[in-house]
């Protein structure tokens, strides 16, 4: 079992410092911040699982990796997520052209209504970040 927690502790240090590089310390430390015990479960499986293990792969660079989410965040129609991962796309790398070029690549597979609420969330972001006008 002490090998099982190792790694478990392991995915989460490394997971922890991947997510603050994309998403931000500030965003990640204030999300386990105000986690009560019942959301650090979340917390835990996000930061282990989804950034020390998925993330944390090197097979994928990690602004690939931001242009499958935003993808992927499109055709889930999960605006919120979005606009916290162009903030973590620019942070990797992507420019503003490839941002548009992955949201309407998705948006011709999503649907109109899905890609519009895409384009809306990451230029509201974008605006805020002053990379665009």
């Amino acid at each position: 079992m002490a090998n099982q927690e190792t790694t478990v502790g392991k995915l989460f240090e490394e997971g922890l410092n991947l997510r603050r590089r994309v998403l931000g310390s500030e965003y990640v430390d204030g999300s386990i911040e105000r986690a009560n015990d019942f959301m650090m479960t979340f917390q835990h499986i996000t930061t282990e699982w989804c950034w020390g293990y998925a993330w944390g792969r090197d097979t994928l660079d990690l602004k690939t990796r931001s242009m499958l989410n935003l993808a992927m965040l499109t055709a889930l129609n999960r605006s919120a997520e979005i606009k916290l991962h162009v903030r973590g796309a620019i942070n990797n790398g992507v420019s503003v052209e490839e941002i548009r070029e992955t949201l309407l690549h998705a948006t011709i597979y999503c649907g109109i209504p899905a890609g519009l609420d895409a384009f809306k969330a990451a230029n509201e972001v974008l605006k805020e970040m002053g990379q665009v006008e």
